[in-house]
């Protein structure tokens, strides 16, 4: 069993070609190879709170957040920690004392954040969608190898049993040819907690309170925007310039096995064929967006259908269902068809009958399993040297989360796009390639020379 310094300097050697001398804590001599973690939180609320939850059995040394109120929870329950408003101060200030940085802040700003921890050779947990845009994903997958640390994406399903069955199923043959995959999801609901309705776009600026800063929310963002609780805390998902939609929220759980299992890759074409309301700033009610991926080898062409809102696909006499329930996904095989819910966790074969035939002669179990703690305990125990490097780590996860954001596009403009992902460009609307790496305000750049 290697020491966990021996483990962070040759993954360093391994990923980047040339040994880059690791600057965490953890690293350093003196440090017991059974020492905790010590945890930086960048976003302390929502997720934010259930990351600090997961990972209870490590130290945490340092809560940031720009909502002091929001952060309460955090402070009273980390009295100890050091507490900051600014991660880049945090950093600059704290930098020596941080292992492992977990990132639970709007989509917008997980990209500046996961930089700024990872120039400084720590260790990260950025929440899903990994990026706000397709550049910010590739600089992400490049700069976690670059710098040498254990990356994770915090799509809890991609540690189950469920997406190791799902892959190992159609592996086994139990599918044959996958040609088509179908997913649905309820929202956006614009009554629950993380969708709202502006009255006018932009949203109207009103007072901003005195436990937020504002500025350090809006992080990377061009253009003036003012404060409206519209934004902040929970509903700033619907808004374009801050959040993915709900296509980009799920895509990651929901997604996630198809596009691991299928090997699926880039899609070439991806095409908004529904779109009720919503504007180039703001989600649409509902939506259908149907992604077009080529043949990978001997695995045929896919086509996978995003459903929101109201819409489902229509049901099948084969399937052997009443309903399609709110959530899910279903994987069309030539022998068989695999069904989910929202996430990878409970999978089956349909219809009824040939599950139970299946289930008499379960394919053999190939996958190594993560157990319990879940992607938390597979990214802590990578980071100590006694575990595989996590499943979504970065290398996997910025091409998932590409494949989402590609979807958000045609959800915000609409229409039918062309892509060519060996070039990452929008072949047949160029102007949509601006969007592909958006402009960045001065002091939140990162990224440039990678």
């Amino acid at each position: 069993m290697k020491t966990r310094r021996q483990f962070l300097t040759s993954t360093a050697a391994l990923t980047t070609g040339a040994w880059i001398a690791p600057r965490f804590a953890i690293g350093q001599e003196g440090r017991a190879a059974n020492d905790k973690i010590n945890l930086a939180f960048i976003g302390c609320g929502g997720r934010g709170w259930d990351n600090l939850n997961g990972l209870t059995g490590e130290n945490v040394v340092a809560l940031c957040d720009i909502d002091d109120e929001r952060a309460a929870g955090a402070f009273n329950k980390y009295p100890d920690a050091k507490r900051f408003k600014d991660y880049r101060q945090m950093l600059d200030k704290m930098g020596n004392d941080i292992d492992a940085v977990v990132v639970s802040t709007p989509d917008h700003s997980h990209f500046p954040a996961t930089m700024a921890a990872m120039e400084l050779g720590k260790h990260v947990f950025t929440e899903k969608p990994l990026a706000h845009n397709i550049w910010q994903c590739r600089t992400l997958k490049k700069a976690a190898q670059h710098y040498g640390v254990i990356s994770q994406m915090g799509n809890q399903g991609h540690a189950t049993e469920g997406i190791r069955f799902i892959r190992e199923w159609y592996e086994a043959g139990a599918l044959g040819k996958v040609t088509e995959v179908l997913a649905w999801f309820t929202g956006p609901d614009f009554n629950g907690p993380f969708f709202k309705k502006p009255d006018s776009m932009p949203p109207k600026a009103v007072p901003v309170p005195d436990h937020i800063d504002w500025d350090l929310w809006r992080g990377p963002h061009v253009g003036e925007i003012g404060y409206n609780p519209v934004l902040h805390p929970l509903t700033w998902r619907g808004f374009f310039d801050f959040g993915c939609a709900e296509l980009g929220d799920w895509a990651c759980h929901t997604l996630d096995a198809p596009f691991w299992a299928l090997h699926l890759g880039m899609p070439t074409v991806i095409e908004a064929e529904k779109r009720e309301g919503g504007s180039e700033r703001f989600t649409p009610d509902a939506s259908l967006i149907r992604f077009e991926f080529p043949a990978r080898g001997d695995e045929p062409p896919v086509t996978l259908k995003w459903h929101d809102g109201h819409l489902q696909p229509d049901l099948r006499p084969e399937w052997g269902l009443d309903d399609l329930g709110a959530d899910g996904m279903i994987m069309v095989g030539d022998k068989a068809s695999l069904l989910t819910g929202g996430r990878p966790d409970s999978p089956r074969l349909i219809p009824q009958d040939l599950w139970m035939e299946f289930r008499k002669n379960i394919p053999e179990k190939k996958i190594p399993r993560v157990g319990k703690g879940g992607h938390y305990k597979e990214w802590t125990d990578a980071i100590r040297g006694d575990g595989p490097v996590p499943g979504s780590n970065f290398n996997y996860a910025a091409e998932l989360t590409e494949m989402a954001l590609l979807g958000v596009l045609a959800m915000r403009f609409g229409g039918r796009i062309e892509y060519d992902p060996a070039a990452m460009k929008v072949t047949n609307r160029p102007d949509l390639n601006a969007y592909l790496k958006e402009p960045a305000r001065d002091g939140w750049k990162y990224g440039e020379n990678l």
